[in-house]
């Protein structure tokens, strides 16, 4: 009898175990505290910064091995806001982000390297209808927290730089009146 309920015991505990390490985490990006941050050089000499919030999508996480781990999301181009009414408008004209023809970016990772804390990210982006692979520098995720309401919370925050000119971005604008270089900070809360 003692034998069975050992085995029995340990073949619970076994598979609880293998089931546990082989799952990963599907967390949903909160859009209400998520945001991109970017900077751009004007004519050489001063820094425009500016944002853009609706971040929605999708983080698989996977905390055993972060190399099977995921992330989708999609950036509402519409919220761009550098603080200056014309200029927003401008930068949703078809000379920029052409929020009319595309009212959206989108991301889909293609790779994970690195350990917990210290992550390379990277993926497909797509800007004003061109794709190209751009690579992130992840701090995360988080120790989950419990939120409002109840749910687990994760943090992660990522920066990156892109050149417009291969997304052919503002073409219009060349060096030095508008700098090539964007770079972008992404700072996204997930939750499950």
């Amino acid at each position: 009898m003692n034998r069975r309920i050992f085995t029995a015991a340990l073949s619970a505990l076994l598979l609880t175990g293998v089931s546990a390490f082989a799952q990963s985490s599907t967390w949903t990006i909160d859009k209400n505290h998520s945001q991109v941050n970017f900077a751009i050089k004007h004519m050489g000499v001063s820094t425009v910064r500016g944002s853009i919030s609706g971040v929605t999508g999708t983080v698989v996480w996977d905390d055993k091995d972060p190399s099977k781990s995921s992330v989708e999301a999609t950036i509402d181009t519409s919220t761009v806001n550098t603080n200056n009414e014309a200029r927003d408008k401008h930068l949703k004209s078809p000379d920029f982000f052409n929020v009319e023809k595309y009212p959206t970016m989108t991301f889909k990772s293609t790779s994970v390297s690195g350990a917990t804390g210290k992550l390379k990210v990277t993926g497909d982006l797509t800007l004003a209808g061109v794709t190209k692979s751009v690579t992130l520098d992840v701090d995360g995720p988080t120790a989950p927290v419990k939120g409002q309401g109840g749910k687990m919370v994760i943090g992660f925050s990522a920066t990156g730089m892109l050149k417009r000119s291969d997304f052919n971005f503002g073409s219009k604008f060349t060096n030095p009146t508008l700098g090539d270089e964007v770079k972008f900070t992404i700072d996204v809360e997930a939750d499950k």
